[in-house]
């Protein structure tokens, strides 16, 4: 059986984790050059497998399957389509750019690299993962480094605490998450955990509406704790305050995402029934994301507790997509998890060099920043603006579509409306005065003599980043073409009667390209 590619994608982290395990500890440039290399290769990797997506192609690409324990249906089986391709390789960008920023990292190097390397392939696995099994094992093959990096490397001096609060939020989602993948497992009656075969099986037989009514909340609210969802999200800031940069960079912005693929890619096309029932409920608790943490983030006077809550305001728009259950909408979720990646990972890694350099994240004891640091303020304001949703970045392309597939249906006109202000008010309102305040006016004497990223290497991540966001903000059609095809049969399953609200729109797929930017 030929190996597929994302097999090396994955397992070069994991392989090279291993490896650091025997490299002595005073060996820092060797230690540091291995993790390098271990996220370089899958990075190049990645964009190769992302270049040869076949569009249209039906079915899953790049697909390799390994039978594990045939008595339960389990495999190792990997494979991506439309809907995975991009998080794959987001992914791999994202952890790339976080070992380069793992500068910061000074004290038991080796242990955080080892850490680092473990994180990158479990997420990576994760969305590449077609078998239940392994796609929830290699999440939390992700989650457990970060519970250690923050208590370890952490800088905040709540870091225990945070630790502590986001040790039990995660542990209860994932618990919550495996009850229901587990009672999907039992009821199907499929006995197979491969994602592809349950999907067929549950076709020819659905699922019966008790237990898709036991089952979907689980997965809803399990997932949605990952995700941060509201009123379930405030681990989240606190988190990624204390945590290091890199650390930030890969959970923030890629492992948070898993919760929302697998709303996705498992629980909507395969509890419909259920689905249909619950995206209300769903649309206005995303409203709690936009507006309520939205207004928390205007009153953050520490910039990583703003960017923190900044992330999860972002995640509303996400579900809101979801919620809409059409074509249109959900593929602007997918645009922004993708947009919301690159994003936070770039704002967390300025943040980071930010704190480096100055000891302090206080709003109040910065300011100026742009003159003795001229290429890392250029930069977090254009971050600023992509989280504005400012034409131009992937975050304004994903945003724009998620409001479209929305307003398509009637009853979530109402909570668009209210988004798109969280959008527009909010959310400018605390990013501008985040780049006010940090950025411009009197330099302080101590900040006048700080040093800005001056060499290739230090300026490598947050330009790889940035450039990631104009690429698919410019020409979204390089993910929309891929996301459509896939989006298009999740839907169709998620709405197996044309006529009720919001399937109309798997008839209007010709003037989706009309709906999205060019």
């Amino acid at each position: 059986m030929t190996t597929s590619i994302l097999t090396y994608i994955l397992g070069i982290p994991l392989l090279a984790a291993v490896l650091l395990v025997f490299v002595p500890g005073n060996y820092r440039v060797i230690i540091r050059a291995i993790a390098l290399a271990a996220t370089l290769v899958p990075m190049v990797l990645a964009i190769k497998m992302f270049c040869q997506f076949v569009t249209g192609h039906v079915g899953y690409q790049f697909e390799q399957q390994i039978p594990w324990v045939e008595s339960l249906g389990m495999s190792y089986h990997v494979g991506v389509d439309g809907l995975n391709v991009g998080l794959v390789l987001m992914g791999a960008i994202v952890a790339f750019a976080a070992a380069c920023c793992s500068w910061e990292i000074q004290t038991r190097e080796k242990e955080f690299y080892i850490l680092l390397l473990v994180m990158t392939g479990g997420i990576l696995g994760a969305f590449a993962s077609l078998d239940l099994f392994f796609f929830y094992a290699f999440h939390e093959f992700a989650l457990v480094p970060t519970f250690i990096m923050i208590g370890v490397w952490g800088r905040s001096e709540r870091k225990n605490y945070a630790t502590f609060q986001i040790t039990i939020y995660l542990t209860i989602g994932a618990l919550l998450a495996l009850i229901g993948l587990i009672a999907l497992y039992i009821q199907s009656g499929a006995h197979t955990f491969d994602i592809p075969k349950l999907v067929e099986y549950i076709a020819a037989n659905p699922l019966a509406a008790k237990s898709q009514n036991f089952i979907f909340p689980l997965l809803l609210f399990g997932f949605g704790i990952l995700v941060s969802l509201w009123p379930f999200h405030s681990w989240a800031a606190l988190g990624y305050g204390a945590a290091p940069a890199p650390t930030a960079m890969l959970h923030a912005g890629v492992l948070k995402k898993f919760g929302l693929y697998g709303l996705i890619r498992v629980a909507l096309p395969l509890m419909p029934q259920a689905a249909q029932s619950w995206m209300q409920i769903l649309a206005w608790l995303c409203l709690g994301n936009i507006l309520y943490v939205g207004w928390v983030a205007m009153k953050q006077k520490n910039l990583n507790l703003l960017i923190g809550n900044s992330s999860v305001a972002h995640m509303g728009f996400i579900f809101l997509g979801i919620a809409s259950l059409n074509l249109i909408g959900v593929t602007g979720a997918v645009l922004v998890m993708i947009a919301h990646g690159f994003l936070a990972a770039l704002t967390f890694a300025l943040s980071g060099y930010i704190y480096q350099k100055t000891g302090t994240l206080q709003i109040s004891e910065l300011g100026g920043l742009c003159r003795p640091l001229r290429f890392i303020g250029v930069t977090l304001l254009m971050a600023a603006m992509a989280g504005c949703g400012l034409p131009g970045f992937a975050n304004f392309v994903g945003e724009v579509t998620v409001f479209f597939g929305a307003w398509q249906v009637p009853s979530l006109r109402v909570v668009t409306v209210l988004a798109v202000w969280g959008a527009l008010i909010i959310g400018a309102v605390y990013m501008t005065r985040a780049v006010r305040n940090v950025l411009h006016g009197p330099v302080p004497e101590k900040w006048s003599k700080l040093a800005d990223a001056t060499d290739v290497w230090r300026k490598l991540p947050y330009a790889l980043l940035l450039v990631s966001l104009l690429v698919f903000g410019f020409v979204p059609s390089l993910l929309t073409d891929k996301i459509v095809p896939d989006a298009k049969k999740m839907v169709q399953m998620a709405n197996p009667v044309s006529d009720k609200p919001g399937a109309v729109a798997v008839s209007e797929i010709p003037n989706l390209k009309s709906a999205l930017p060019n």
